[in-house]
């Protein structure tokens, strides 16, 4: 930790801050993203005709 002191006498205690890390953004189109995004938008759609045919 940094401590200063200012004019007045009283202390600052400035906390070290973590080294900043860059991140790359990497490409979601392999297989297993697409077989999970289509298992979920097969699983909202048997919710919703379950729910349609509860009613």
């Amino acid at each position: 930790m940094t401590v200063t002191k200012e004019s007045q006498g009283r202390l600052n205690v400035f906390g070290k801050e973590p080294k900043i890390e860059i991140l790359t953004k990497e490409g979601s189109g392999n297989k297993g993203s697409w077989l999970f995004t289509l298992a979920g938008v097969i699983l909202v759609i048997g919710l919703i005709a379950y729910s349609l045919t509860i009613k």
